[in-house]
């Protein structure tokens, strides 16, 4: 029987376990719905992104908007006008979420259709 408490076992699960690190992105408030609009738009702006989802603050939509950057999950591209104009957009890596984020939607109309 494997000891799973072992430093070297967790730090092997921990390395194999990569969608826990994904998983702080993925998992905080807004961050799925926020993909899901850009994966169905292909390329948004700020104020159409914030009216696609009810309920959030300008505030949190620029936070949430922040960390996906950071994280290499969507670009941002800044034309230099006046009114300054603002896109976003899935990066190429992204892409490949779109049908986990497609099937994830099957998943929960299915279950909302159940209640």
């Amino acid at each position: 029987m494997k000891n799973y408490n072992s430093r070297s076992e967790t730090k092997t699960l921990e390395e194999k376990c990569e969608i826990l690190d994904i998983w702080d992105v993925l998992g905080r408030r807004w961050s799925l719905l926020i993909l899901k609009n850009l994966s169905i738009k292909k390329v948004v702006r700020f104020n159409e992104l914030k009216r696609s989802i009810k309920g959030i603050s300008s505030t949190v939509l620029s936070d949430r908007l922040s960390e996906l950057e950071q994280e290499g999950l969507i670009t941002k591209k800044i034309y230099p006008e006046i009114p300054l104009k603002v896109e976003y957009a899935l990066t190429t890596k992204t892409k490949d979420l779109e049908l986990i984020l497609q099937s994830l939607n099957k998943w929960c109309k299915k279950w909302e259709s159940k209640n």
